[in-house]
């Protein structure tokens, strides 16, 4: 997997010369195999070095990588008898929401999760990841079935945000995001929701009114994407970098400001470097918290949920000196 982002340009050096003597198999020299241990081992003690102390802009990057999983890897890689139901029953069937039953470990799940495109095709299918309203209404009915046979609600979040346009403001874009915040805050079943990548403004929280709110350690959860935000601020989008540190929306620092309940760990480099790993952790981090929510009694649930949401932004007044 290449390191290919502006900040990895140093490990893209390291790594080149790493394949350049593993294409020599055994006609490596001894001093050459030396050369190739000393580089592998700074691979990783520079790999770990910036990984450790990402900032928030190189933290947005990296939760953007082309080739980061996506909901649809996730799912092939942790769940059974996964089954995609389609349709909101009203107006059409939204490409970028990927919903329905799967096993995942014993438990039987609803998945809700967007899902972006990996070619210029599919991109244009999922609309790279951004609902329309009839997106958010096919999870709202699609959270009813779970509720109505007693499946937990998993939720996978990676999108910039809620598609911006005309024809979705005609047809109840913001209703839609409203109507499931309130159906997800008295949905009787448990609800986890997972950033595991971008997770932009109100298209990302409307299906993230959750029991539990995790996220993996490189991906992102913000009111509205850093460029956005700097065309706000200072109308000019070369100031992303710097809105992306003022919100602090990486996972890390959303953890530490007690907006979300767990961080899940990922493979040095990122997701992108090992899926297989990403998604193992991933599901055992899901089952855990599935298993603590499954035996809390469905009223104290809801009371939690309710006082979890009520509690964000809760600020203090510092006592006089």
């Amino acid at each position: 997997m290449a390191y290919d982002l502006e900040f990895e340009k140093p490990l893209a050096e390291l790594e080149k010369k790493i394949t350049t003597l593993q294409r020599k198999g055994d006609r490596l020299k001894p001093d050459e195999t030396k050369q190739l241990q000393e580089a592998e081992r700074e691979l990783r003690r520079r790999s770990e070095e910036i990984y450790k102390n990402l900032s928030a802009w190189e933290t947005v990057q990296v939760a953007r990588h082309k080739d980061r999983p996506y909901a649809l890897d996730y799912i092939e890689l942790m769940c059974e008898d996964f089954f995609e139901l389609h349709g909101d029953r009203s107006f059409s069937d939204d490409h970028s929401i990927v919903a329905g039953p799967a096993k995942l470990g014993d438990a039987h799940v609803m998945l809700v999760c967007h899902q972006k495109g990996r070619d210029m095709k599919e991109k244009q299918i999922r609309n790279l990841g951004m609902p329309h309203p009839e997106g958010y209404r096919k999870a709202g009915r699609l959270m009813q079935q779970a509720e109505k046979f007693g499946f937990p609600v998993i939720c996978l979040i990676d999108t910039p945000g809620a598609f911006l346009g005309l024809g979705d403001e005609e047809r109840g874009q913001s209703e839609a995001i409203a109507a499931n915040l309130y159906l997800m805050s008295r949905l009787q079943v448990p609800i986890i929701s997972v950033v595991i990548g971008e997770g932009g403004s109100g298209g990302a929280l409307a299906i993230g009114v959750s029991d539990r709110i995790l996220m993996l350690e490189n991906s992102i959860y913000t009111v509205a994407m850093p460029e956005a935000s700097a065309s706000i601020l200072w109308r000019d989008k070369a100031y992303a970098p710097q809105a992306a540190e003022a919100m602090r929306i990486s996972a890390k620092e959303l953890k530490a400001l007690g907006l979300i309940d767990e961080l899940i760990p990922e493979p040095l480099g990122g997701a992108h470097h090992n899926y297989g790993l990403t998604a193992h952790n991933l599901k055992t981090a899901l089952l855990i918290n599935l298993a603590e929510l499954e035996v809390v009694p469905i009223d104290e649930l809801l009371e939690r949920r309710y006082q979890k949401f009520r509690n964000i932004g809760k600020f203090g007044i510092a006592a006089e000196t």
